[in-house]
Order: C-alpha cells, then structure tokens, then sequence
C-alpha cells in the first residue's frame, strides 16, 4: 500500500487524551476550566508573555486585537502581503483598508526598508498614517522583527504580530509574538503543535487582554441575567480543545528539534543543486522550520513538481500567493517589490511533519530529484 506522506500532520504527544478524560470526568465541557488555564499559563511561561487568552483559532485573535486596540471602520492597517488569507480577514471584519508591504530576500518576512519608507514618507507629506502593522512569521521564520518593532513605535503605529506558524521561533532569544503590543498563535490541525482548531492571544498589557476576553465570550456583562453594553464573539477555547493543547506544549521542543533535523535532511539532500536555496534564517534568529520551503531553479514549475510528487501519493503545496495578487484585494494599494510574487512564482513546501520517518524523507528527496532529472 502506498500511504500517503502529508504536508504537516498532526502528531501527539501522549498525555492529550488523559487530559481530556479530565475534563469528561470534571463535566467542565464548556468554553472555561482546568485545561484552559493550564494551557494558557504554559504559553505565558514559554513564551514569557505576561498574560494569554486561549481562542478558537489564530484569526479570532487577530480580530480582537484590532477590535481592543480600537481600529474601527475607515481605519487602514497595513499587513505582510505574503501570507494566509487569516491574517488579513479581520481588517475586513473591521470594514478597515488594508494596505501591504511586500518581502525582503534576507527573511521572506516584511521588507523594514519598504516599511520605513512608507511611514517615512507619509510623514513628511503629513499624510495619515495607519493605526496598525499586521506582522507575518512567515514559515515558522522569524522577520526582523525588533526593526520593524522600532520603526512602528516611532510612528506610532501599533504592532501586532501574526506568529501562527511561527510559535517557538526566536529572535535574539526573545519568542516570536512577544515583541508588539499584541502577538498571536495558531494550534490548526497543520501547526507545530495542534489542538485541532484554536489559538492564542498574548499581550504584556493587562488591560487589553481583559477586555479582549469580555469580547470572546459575548461580551457579558457582569449581571445575573444577560447584560451587553457593546457586542462581542464566540471566540473562547472549549476546555476540551485546551486539553490537547496541554498534551502538545509538554512536547513543542521536541517537535521543534525534529522539524529543525528535517529541515538540515532536506538541505544536505540538495547540497549540489545550486539553482536551489531554501528559506533563510536571520542572524541572530532561530526558527521552528514548521515547514520546509525552497525556491526552485527557474525552469522548474512548481504545479509541475507538486503533481508529479502527488502521482506517489506525496502532499506538497506552493508557497503563499501574495494577498495583493488575490482577486479579493484587486486594487488594494501597497508598497511592493516583487519579492513576494517571485517566491509564489518559484517556491513550495515540502512535507515537514515531525514524524515523518527516515524512509518517508529518503522517498520524497528520491522522487523529487527524480523529477528534477527530466526536467
């Protein structure tokens, strides 16, 4: 039987369903409980946020970090143009305008020249400048961050940063997602780590996530019946999910680790390949290499190599298509470069799960070089 190598699946740690089992035997199925708080203390350790609010998926969280942050309809908040459509929807949520900035060749991540350039010269045409910069890490690789931090503080623009695929990645030894006013995660089934479907908001500032968890639970009021002086979501993490994030913190180094080895498998592999380069690493940096992703040589088409490793049952995909090429953002304004449209053009992802095993990665390396050959 050909089994199927997937993209990044799931893979558990262990303890998960005994934590499960204690919210069964407790009766707390609801969105409050043991493992909620477990989990969002572990992250608050982790990642040395002060405080942490566990949602229903990364996207919630951006969305009650422009709606506590108080962006409101009109508002423009720029954005990384290369990334997943989640990270952009909110602005939408918010009847806001997005504005993108495109990549650098040295991350992937946003340019900070083109950022700085942008606020810089709004400045000087006292033109108005947006209320927030949605910060992508994109591929578990962390953007120079602590530049485009500076750079927003300056021009007092609030920072959010979009670490949902990036959680354990850091820069200067400092976690990705804890350098702006607000950071976020991901635990989507395809993540480092996974409780299926949920995610994390983290934030130093007390305030905002205090009201940000008003908001994800209907905004209620504290009466005995049900009070709303403004509307909120159903955004809050059962107390079931947060049991299987629980089981996966106990193992994300060892996850990292594994994903990082596959990472330096897939190189090695393709050592003597000029024409191919892999996502950097910024110096001073470490990623989680959630997925592994390389740039091919130019005669080589992606679909073409995504097909051919699909006829042996292998999933691979292509990298983001920039959000200002999307037929959604038709017209949307940016400062752009090329970079982002040249990686969609020429890059994918190869299958990074952390329990691929050694045969599964010597079958890919196998037939992708195979393809590469007769090409």
């Amino acid at each position: 039987m050909n089994k199927r190598i997937f993209l990044s699946p799931p893979h558990m740690g262990g303890n998960e369903l005994s934590y499960i089992q204690e919210a069964f035997e407790s009766n707390y199925i609801a969105p409050l409980g043991h493992n909620v708080d477990t989990f969002e203390a572990q992250i608050k350790s982790y990642t040395g946020a002060k405080y942490a609010l566990a949602l229903t998926s990364g996207t919630a969280a951006i969305h009650l970090a422009l709606r506590v942050l108080g962006i409101k309809e009109g508002d423009e908040v720029m954005a990384s143009t290369f990334t997943f459509i989640g990270s952009i929807a909110p602005i939408l949520y918010e009847r806001c305008t997005p504005f993108f900035i495109d990549s650098d060749t040295a991350s992937w991540n946003l340019d900070p020249n083109l950022l700085e350039e942008e606020l810089s010269h709004r400045a000087s045409t006292r033109k108005k400048q947006p209320k927030a910069l949605i910060l992508t890490h994109l591929y578990g690789q962390c953007a120079d961050v602590k530049r485009i931090a500076t750079i927003c503080e300056h021009y007092g623009v609030h920072l959010i940063e979009d670490a949902a695929e990036s959680l354990g990645a850091t820069y200067e030894g400092k976690q990705s997602g804890t350098f702006g006013k607000m950071g976020i995660y991901s635990f989507n089934g395809n993540k480092i780590i996974t409780t299926s479907g949920g995610g994390m908001l983290v934030s130093d500032d007390e305030a905002l996530i205090s009201h940000a968890r008003h908001l994800s639970t209907q905004a209620r009021d504290n009466a005995p019946h049900y009070e709303h002086t403004e509307y909120g979501y159903n955004y809050r993490m059962s107390n079931i999910v947060a049991g299987i994030g629980r089981g996966q913190m106990e193992v994300l180094p060892e996850r990292i680790e594994r994903r990082r080895e596959i990472f330096e498998y897939y190189r090695k592999a393709f050592s003597e390949v000029p024409e191919i380069s892999f996502m950097p690493e910024l110096k001073g940096s470490l990623g989680n290499r959630w997925l592994t992703t390389l740039i091919l040589p130019e005669h080589l088409s992606p679909e073409r190599i995504r097909l051919s490793l699909e006829e042996q049952n292998i999933e691979s995909r292509p990298l983001w298509k920039p959000m200002h090429a999307q037929p959604l953002f038709h017209g949307t304004k940016g400062r752009l470069n090329g970079v982002s449209d040249m990686l969609f053009q020429r890059g994918i992802c190869l299958p990074s799960g952390s329990s691929l095993s050694t045969d599964e990665l010597e079958k890919i390396t196998f037939h992708l070089k195979a393809v590469m050959a007769h090409n």
